[in-house]
């Protein structure tokens, strides 16, 4: 397997981590009957740690489609190279640490630790371009 598909398996099993994450801290606010119910109701407005699992995960999401389609085409195309590779562990890394940062509420941090991420993606993409 190479470097960028190895990043890549990481990120799939990082988001699978995240759900369960979010899942475990939201029930802090809503409660097991609720999180285990068939959710009739609106979820409760989550604030504090909860809050900023379920973004984290959100903001997750929203990137790890293009991540995935990136590094795919770059691996289907035979373009992988030095640039997926630091690409790959930059999102990777950057998506990782993003957790914690966000978790904490380190602010500048976790919009630094976003861009990085996000530089990681964009060079994933630029490699397919030259």
């Amino acid at each position: 397997m190479t470097v960028s598909l190895s990043y890549l398996l990481g990120a799939i099993i990082l988001s699978v981590f995240q759900v369960f994450l979010a899942a475990a801290v939201k029930r802090s606010q809503d409660g097991l009957e609720w999180g285990t119910g068939n959710r009739d109701t609106d979820p409760p407005n989550y604030t504090g740690l909860a809050g900023r699992m379920v973004r984290a995960q959100a903001n997750l999401l929203e990137t790890l489609p293009g991540f995935i389609s990136a590094v795919l085409i770059a691996h289907v195309a035979g373009r992988e190279n030095a640039a997926t590779a630091w690409g790959a562990g930059l999102y990777f890394w950057g998506r990782l640490i993003y957790i914690p940062v966000y978790a904490f509420g380190l602010v500048p941090w976790r919009s630094i630790v976003w861009g990085v991420a996000m530089i990681g993606l964009a060079l994933v993409v630029i490699s397919l371009a030259f």
